[in-house]
This record gives structure tokens, C-alpha cells and sequence, in this order.
């Protein structure tokens, strides 16, 4: 890892979009485009990105100001150092071998939180054991209500602290560069159907090495079925489709799990008041980064109706399209508690390990005291509506 842990620490990596030119040379192009890529026409996943520039600021000039501003901000009773939580991303041990162990000891590192993914390729006590900070749970019913309920006490003994579940997966959305790459193929099918991919592969020795090291594609730690053991990758598609999320299955969750439940997939006002009715502490506003249901709103223009609806019942998050820290800010303006990271730091993984993840999120945390001090605003407590122009997302 010593060459694209020097590239990443580099002067010229400024920018979320500088890491992810860095990952894209570091996997094969069926792994990057897995990462990097939507459903469909992807017009949502385009959609989360326009949307932050159809948002301008109003700033206030000759203000005085702290030398430097106050970035921490409190979730769900948990005071965070910075407003940007790690979102749960499906195994991320494919980016690196290090994957969601790596990335939840940088989200402690830099005094935030991390979300683990269900499709995770680490179990959640290393993952919560690898982290300083604070660690949620992100749940899929996969392997039926009994291999849940095992997992969901396995995640309140190994001590994490809220429940997030995802609403937004029936089935899986139809992502078109991982059928056209022939996904499938590579991490579940014969060794003679792997043939095709081996010009990308040997093309990519670092990569390859790692992922060979690491034992290749392990089953899943976190989906143990009775009887059966650990669900192998191959059966996640399939499975989800028989795992779909009902409000009342929130209720049995309630009875089962302790702590706060996060709901994540919320994108109208209804299902917002749904979730408030069935006692979510928190919303996660969300389309899932553009892989679910293509031709949804953007989070960013979804957003205020959320807001709206809950009238401050509940806390409400935002996910999708974050690449730079004033894309953080804005979403705090519009009434975020805080926003979820994804790809931003997912394309540090893939890039350098931890160290881009590090990178990822000091980048973030810069450009988010940068823009504070240049909109004359003290504090993450201070934004609010009045320095943003109202939204005009198409």
C-alpha cells in the first residue's frame, strides 16, 4: 500500500473527486464501477449531485469570527466532533482488505460515528472493537426474522448504539454497470467464468494481491442463518427480495432492541410521519445514492418537505451526493441535523486504506470550517435557512 498511500497524501489530492480519480486506478473497472455506479439511467445518482449546486449562499461579511469555528454538533445524545457521519456501505472489504475495520478506526479517529452495513465483510464485534467512537447497526432482514433478532442482540452486546433501518430495498434496483460488467460473475461464479476478467485483474496486481490475501469473497459474518450458517454472498440478491421492510416490523424491532431506531429511505412527508409514528428517533432522508429506484427526488430538493413534516419530532439526517463540505453545510442550512458520508470516503478506501479515509474526511472537515469562516458563520449551531437562497432543484 506505500504507493497509493504517498499519492493520497499528496498536495494535489484537494478534493473528494481527486480520491476518487486515485481509486479508479487502483481497482479493476468491475469493482470501481460497483462503487461508483447507479441504477439504471442513473439520473437520481446525477440528481444528488446538481442539486447542491442549485443551492447558493448568502453570506454575511465583515463579522468577527473565532479563529476557528465550532464543528461539533449532537446526534441522537451523542456529541460528535464533526456533522458528517459514516454511511453504511455494502462490503466495503472489497475496496480494501481492510473495509469496514478501517473505515469505522478513522470515523473514531476523527470523532464521528460509523454505520455498519448488514453486507458487511467483517463481523460487527472487530468492527466495533476497531473503532474509538461511537458504531450504529444498519439492518436488513436477511435470513428471516430469527437470524435478525441473534444479530440485533449480537449488535447490543458488542455495543453499538442505535439501530438503522433501511426501508428503500423490496428488491435490488437494477444497476446496469454491474450487470453489464458481469458482477455476478466475478465474485460468485466458476473459475472458468472469472476467465474474462483476468486482463483487469493482472492489470491491477495491488489489488488483486490484496483481495487474494484476504481470502477472496468471504460469506457474510453478520447474516447467520440457523442451521446454515453465515449467508454466502451469492444469495444477498435473492434474499433481499424476501426481506422486505414493513412498519410493522418495526414494532417487533421496537419490543426486541433497546435504543434509538434510525429510519434510512425516508423521501416524502408521509413515510416521514410514519416513521415518527412508529418511533423513529431519527429520519435518514435517502435514495439510497441513485441505486434503488432511479427518477426519485434528490435528497437535497426532498429535504425541506422532511423537515417540514416531522416539525422537530424527531431528528433528521441527509444522504446522498456529498462530495465537498459546503455540500454538508447547505444540507445543515435546509435543516439536517447532520448528513451521512458514502462514496466520499469509500473512494479514500479504495484509494489508500484508512489512510484515505483519513484524508477523505480531513478534506471534508477542512472545506467545512473554510466555508463557515467565508459565510460569517461561527458555529455548526448558528447555520440555519437564512444563508442559503431558497432551492430551485430541477
Amino acid at each position: 500500500m506505500t504507493r497509493p498511500t504517498r499519492a493520497v497524501a499528496s498536495p494535489h489530492v484537494v478534493n473528494v473527486e481527486d480520491l476518487r480519480r486515485l481509486a479508479r486506478t487502483r481497482l479493476p473497472p468491475v469493482v470501481f464501477d460497483y462503487l461508483d455506479g447507479g441504477a439504471e439511467d442513473e439520473v437520481t445518482l446525477r440528481a444528488n449531485r446538481s442539486a447542491f449546486n442549485s443551492v447558493t449562499f448568502r453570506p454575511r461579511h465583515a463579522v468577527p469570527l473565532p479563529s476557528r469555528c465550532d464543528l461539533s454538533c449532537r446526534v441522537l445524545d451523542l456529541d460528535l466532533s464533526f456533522p458528517a457521519l459514516l454511511a453504511p456501505i455494502g462490503y466495503s472489504r472489497l475496496m480494501h482488505p481492510h473495509g469496514e475495520m478501517g473505515a469505522a478506526r478513522m470515523a473514531g479517529v476523527a470523532g464521528t460515528a460509523y454505520i455498519l452495513s448488514t453486507i458487511s465483510g467483517h463481523s460487527l464485534e472487530d468492527v466495533k472493537a476497531a473503532t474509538s467512537g461511537p458504531a450504529w447497526y444498519q439492518l436488513y432482514i436477511l435470513g428471516g426474522r430469527e437470524a435478525a433478532e441473534a444479530t440485533i442482540e449480537r449488535a447490543r452486546l458488542a455495543g453499538f448504539s442505535a439501530l438503522v433501518v433501511t426501508i428503500d430495498t423490496p428488491v435490488a434496483g437494477m444497476r446496469e454497470r454491474d450487470f453489464r460488467n458481469g458482477m455476478t460473475q466475478l465474485m460468485c461464479g466458476s473459475l472458468l467464468s472469472k476467465i474474462p476478467f483476468l486482463p483487469q485483474l493482472f492489470s491491477h496486481p495491488e489489488w488483486l494481491t490484496g483481495f487474494l490475501l484476504d481470502g477472496g469473497v468471504p460469506k457474510l459474518p453478520n447474516v447467520v442463518i440457523p442451521g446454515q450458517g453465515p449467508m454466502p454472498l451469492i444469495d444477498v440478491t435473492a434474499a433481499l427480495a424476501r426481506a422486505a421492510v414493513t412498519w410493522e416490523d418495526l414494532r417487533w424491532m421496537r419490543e426486541i432492541w433497546p435504543g434509538p431506531i434510525v429510519i434510512k429511505g425516508v423521501l416524502t412527508g408521509e413515510d416521514a410521519l410514519k416513521a415518527v409514528d412508529h418511533g423513529a428517533a431519527a429520519i435518514v432522508v435517502s435514495n439510497h445514492g441513485g441505486r434503488q429506484l432511479d427518477g426519485v427526488s434528490a435528497t437535497l430538493k426532498a429535504l425541506p418537505e422532511i423537515v417540514a413534516a416531522v416539525e422537530g419530532r424527531t431528528e433528521v439526517f441527509l444522504d446522498g451526493g456529498i462530495r465537498r463540505g459546503s455540500d454538508i453545510v447547505k444540507a445543515i442550512c435546509l435543516g439536517a441535523r447532520a448528513v451521512l458520508i458514502g462514496r466520499a470516503y469509500a473512494y479514500g478506501l479504495a484509494a489508500a486504506g484508512e489512510a484515505g479515509v483519513a484524508r477523505a474526511l480531513q478534506i471534508l472537515r477542512t472545506d467545512v470550517e473554510r466555508t463557515l469562516k467565508l459565510l460569517g458563520c461561527p458555529s455548526i449551531a448558528a447555520l440555519d435557512r437564512s444563508y442559503v437562497e431558497k432551492p430551485s432543484c430541477p
